[in-house]
Formats: structure tokens, C-alpha cells, sequence
């Protein structure tokens, strides 16, 4: 196909109505051609601008905004950077199979209950003070931390011996058991168990009244003569080492043992071990033994002064007393001190000085004093001098490394 030619004429007159449409009014190529070569420059010379501003910035923008590097409309607060985020706490692995171990720190003190009483009528004498009072264990004087003068309830087990000896000891047993019932307060707790040839818990501690009158009441027919009370008392003794708190044993017999599994030495033994017990001791029978005897089955005078001696024994090593009335109009008296005595007490604490945990005996003794250290010396209303005795645990067994 061949193209038509158009003549020089028509060119040049497309020519002219383009320049005409494109150029402004006036311009002529030469001026706009300058006019663009200027522009070129103006842009070249922005562009290098633009350049040398961003070549003179910082790599990290500013932490701080304002109107110095503001960017927008909008300054930017001072932004702080977060603190580090604390260490991890260090880890101790234990070896294979070894759970956590831990390490407590036992630092033994050693409180006393200690009974201030007037030989003759066996009153509590009160209104004495922490400086009256010196404690050494074994021999070894020991600094008082604590002191109070507290008058409490009592927490105590009733161990009668209700064997077939002799209708003699049985109704001593029972008045006295019926005079302590007597003298029972609201916020006592009492249990009642007897002894023979085998140990009955009665009733539990409670503190009804009423349950442990029933359960004294019901001792009518007794079953065995045996007698064992070393197995009573150190089976008591294992109980009470489970119940918190002072607690008090008022035991109740002839003192004769015949038939125990337990000897007299772990009685004792059993004694020194168990912590916040006294035990006061009533021997029974007193007038059938000062007449004489002279019954069938009674054992012969060496056996109850034996007997007599083991129920001091007992009271002497927790603190307590002992009483061999011979009468039973003497039982409302013996228990009227047995409250006294109990329900009113002081209370000594003292941290020892023989740290060891050893599992020794120590001894305990408690002496009183007037202000320059003397013995201490007591007078009545009419300044007579007045005795009095000083009763407390004679001593305690100290704990083993593994308590």
C-alpha cells in the first residue's frame, strides 16, 4: 500500500496549528526552551537540596519530639526507654531423685510451772515477782524471760485403781474420786479411766459435769485384783503426750503394782519424756494400813511403803503432791489444795544455756530470793515467820537433733 504525500505546503501549515495549540500566547520555541532549561535547573538544585538534608540527619531518629524535628502537626512526646527486666532468680538443682530441702533453726526455751505454798495449810501465796524467782539447770544459774501469775482451767485424767484388794481402798478411791467432781469448774475438761488388770477410758475429756459423775457412779463391782499401775500410767502418759497444753494426772490407788508389762524404770523413764504434765498422787487404804491390816489379800507393810514411796515419786518428779489420808473426811481438803495449787500458778520461761540437743536430763531447780539476793523470808499478818515450799518439775529431758 503506498502512503499519499502531502505537499510542503500542508506541512508546514500542521506545523503551525500545533505550535499554536501547545504554546502559550506569545511564547515563541526559544523562550519556552529557555523557560524549560530553567526549570531543569530549579529542580536540580531542589533534588541536590533534598539530598544534603538527608545526608545531614542522624542514622536513629531523635528520641524527643518538637518543633525542631517536628515532621507533622503533631510533636511526639519524650519517650523512656523500659528498664531491663530483672535477672532470673538462680536455680540450685538437687540431685537425682532429691526433692526440696529446707533448714529451720530451733532455738529451745524451757517453760516451768511453779507453785509457791505454805507448808502448813498448803495455800497458794501470790503477788510475787519476776525478781523473786532463780532458776538453775544443773546447777548452772539461767536468765528468766518470761513471768506471768496465770489462774487457768485445768485439763486433767482421773486414773483411779478399781481392783478386788480390799472394800477399804474401793471406798477411799470413790470419795475422793466424788470429791474432785465436786470442786469441777464450767471450762475443765476431765476424763475418767480406771485400772486393774487391763486400762478403761470411762468417758473422754469433756466437760460435762454431769458425764463424769456417771461415769464415778458406775464404779459398783470390780472385776480383777491386779493392781498395774505402772501400764496405767504409762499408757495415760502416751495419751496426754498427744493433747496440747498443760495437763494434770490425779492418780488415785494403793501405789501396789502386781501384774505390769511395764516396769517401774520405764515409768519413770516414760515420766522424764512426756512434756506439760504433773501428777498428783493419792495413796488409799491409810486406815485399814494403821490398823494393821489384817485382812486377806492386803499386801504386808514393806510392800505399801514401797508403794508409798513410788507414788511420791511420781508427784515430786512433774511437780506435783502426794497425800496418804488415813481418814475420808480428809478428801474434800486434799482436793480444795489440789485446786488451789493447779488453777494458780506461775509461769517461769527461760531460754537454757546448754544449747545441745543432746537428749539429756537436765535438772531444774527454783529458788526464791528477796531484792539483794537473799533467801527469801515470809512473815504472816502478825510477823510470824511463815515456811512455805517451792514445787515444781524437778527437771526435763532435752530434744535429739531429729525432733
Amino acid at each position: 500500500m503506498r502512503v499519499p504525500r502531502l505537499p510542503i505546503s500542508a506541512l508546514a501549515a500542521a506545523a503551525l496549528l500545533l505550535s499554536q495549540t501547545l504554546l502559550p500566547a506569545g511564547t515563541s520555541w526559544a523562550q519556552q526552551a529557555d523557560q524549560q532549561q530553567n526549570q531543569n535547573q530549579s529542580q536540580n538544585q531542589t533534588q541536590n537540596q533534598n539530598n544534603q538534608n538527608q545526608n545531614q540527619q542522624p542514622a536513629t531518629p531523635p528520641s524527643a519530639g518538637g518543633p525542631g524535628n517536628d515532621n507533622g502537626p503533631i510533636a511526639l512526646p519524650k519517650r523512656t526507654a523500659p528498664p531491663p527486666p530483672p535477672p532470673p532468680p538462680p536455680t540450685v538443682k538437687n540431685p537425682p531423685g532429691l526433692g526440696n530441702l529446707s533448714m529451720s533453726v530451733n532455738v529451745p526455751v524451757v517453760n516451768v510451772d511453779v507453785d509457791v505454798l505454805t507448808e502448813k495449810t498448803h495455800q497458794f501465796i501470790p503477788n510475787l515477782q519476776e525478781g523473786n524467782f532463780r532458776v538453775f539447770e544443773n546447777g548452772m544459774p539461767q536468765q528468766i524471760i518470761g513471768f506471768q501469775q496465770v489462774k487457768t482451767p485445768i485439763t486433767a485424767v482421773l486414773l483411779l485403781e478399781f481392783a478386788r484388794n480390799s472394800y477399804y481402798f474401793i471406798e477411799d478411791m470413790w470419795q475422793a474420786a466424788w470429791s474432785f467432781t465436786q470442786q469441777l469448774q464450767p471450762q475443765d475438761y476431765v476424763a475418767v479411766v480406771t485400772y486393774d488388770m487391763h486400762t478403761e477410758i470411762l468417758t473422754d475429756f469433756t466437760q460435762n459435769k454431769s458425764v463424769v459423775e456417771n461415769a464415778v457412779e458406775s464404779l459398783q463391782m470390780p472385776t480383777w485384783d491386779e493392781t498395774n499401775v505402772f501400764d496405767a500410767l504409762y499408757t495415760t502418759l502416751d495419751r496426754l503426750s498427744r493433747v496440747p497444753g498443760r495437763k494434770y494426772v490425779i492418780l488415785v490407788g494403793s501405789g501396789i503394782d502386781t501384774f505390769s508389762k511395764i516396769t517401774l524404770d520405764k515409768t519413770l523413764q516414760k515420766i522424764r519424756e512426756t512434756p506439760n504434765v504433773t501428777i498428783f498422787t493419792i495413796s488409799t487404804g491409810g486406815f485399814a494400813r494403821a490398823m494393821g491390816g489384817g485382812m486377806g489379800g492386803i499386801p504386808d507393810s514393806i510392800k505399801y511403803l514401797q508403794a508409798d514411796n513410788e507414788m511420791q515419786t511420781y508427784a515430786k518428779m512433774t511437780g506435783g503432791m502426794w497425800f496418804e489420808p488415813r481418814f475420808q473426811a480428809e478428801f474434800p481438803d486434799i482436793f480444795q489444795q489440789i485446786n488451789a495449787s493447779i488453777r494458780n500458778q506461775y509461769q517461769l520461761t527461760y531460754r537454757p544455756t546448754d544449747t545441745k540437743l543432746d537428749g539429756t536430763y537436765r535438772r531444774i531447780r527454783i529458788q526464791l530470793v528477796d531484792a539483794e539476793g537473799q533467801p527469801l523470808r515470809m512473815v504472816d499478818q502478825k510477823h510470824k515467820p511463815v515456811k512455805y515450799m517451792v514445787v515444781a518439775r524437778d527437771g526435763y529431758t532435752a530434744q535429739l537433733p531429729v525432733q
